[in-house]
């Protein structure tokens, strides 16, 4: 078996995406004074690679804790689309289907862009441009990992959805006027507005930005963002793909480690209730009733 690790680097240098902190690191104790060293983090938990639960964007499910080992570990494939991108690219159906590797039904997908390049640390460095001008898809490629029953997806940007049409259009309206001139429309035409039905209480949604995080949460279709690390020793190939974030109940996200490993049989099967993350329903921080990933 080879593993390969698709994990960045984390340090006190490390960012949060466009408008979150970033983290510390401290000493709280040391070898000197109290004979065992001993040290804090305080982060946010959009820093580095992460993935994101659902509850991070709707309501009532989905929290660290939700996640079955045989949801957060699969079958699935790194698909190189970097050949396609550019600043503010738009990412296709057409784009993945057409690489050469498979992408099968039930699939876990990491979408190689290239932007891990620009990332904190590499040579390449530019975190306006890594964060704010990075590839997404619209509707229509959230609308095929549905229907292709992809588990969750991994991009090596900044989020999951594209740059702009994201709250950045509204934090940097300098780069917003930008891609509006490039692309000769507004953010909102260019993007167009989406529908769906809220599944606990009824509500009809129309919003106009953030779709993978509202929308695809609510259908139990989460993402990783700022997956890196040796990805490119992987471009068009299937794996066994494996998220590692702390099995933290209540918790909207978490830094982790991204695995590919190569070698082995893509079966995969969680053994016992803490694999299954069986845990019946419970209570979380914001008083809120949970239960599986899908709001079970």
């Amino acid at each position: 078996m080879k593993i390969v690790d698709l994990s960045h680097l984390m340090n006190v240098h490390t960012p949060g995406w466009v408008g979150y902190a970033g983290n510390k690191m401290y000493y709280a104790q040391n070898l000197q004074t109290k004979m065992i060293v001993a040290q804090r983090i305080d982060t946010a938990l959009h820093v580095g690679t992460h993935i994101d639960g659902a509850m991070h964007g709707t309501d009532g499910m989905g929290d660290m804790a939700s996640y079955p080992l045989d949801f957060l570990v699969g079958p699935g494939a790194v698909v190189d689309v970097s050949k396609h991108m550019d600043d503010w690219a738009v990412i296709t159906p057409d784009m993945i289907e057409q690489a050469p590797v498979e992408v099968r039904d039930g699939d876990i997908l990491i979408i190689h862009t290239g932007w891990h390049r620009y990332w904190e640390g590499q040579p390449e460095q530019d975190l306006v441009k890594y964060f704010c001008m990075h590839p997404g898809g619209k509707i229509e490629l959230l609308e095929w990992m549905l229907k292709k029953k992809i588990k969750w997806f991994g991009i090596d940007c900044g989020s999951g959805d594209h740059s702009m049409n994201t709250s950045i259009r509204l934090m940097r309206p300098d780069l917003a006027k930008r891609f509006e001139a490039r692309v000769g429309k507004s953010c909102e035409e260019f993007f167009g507005e989406y529908n769906y039905i809220h599944k606990k209480s009824g509500r009809h949604i129309s919003e106009d930005m953030f779709p993978f995080h509202s929308y695809a949460f609510q259908e139990g279709l989460i993402h990783a963002e700022n997956i890196g690390g040796d990805i490119e020793k992987m471009l068009n190939q299937r794996a066994v793909i494996g998220a590692f974030p702390w099995r933290y109940e209540g918790l909207e996200a978490c830094p982790c480690r991204i695995v590919c490993f190569q070698g082995m049989d893509e079966a995969v099967e969680a053994v016992g209730d803490v694999a299954k993350a069986v845990l019946g329903s419970r209570r979380i921080a914001a008083g809120q009733s949970m239960g599986g990933p899908d709001g079970r």
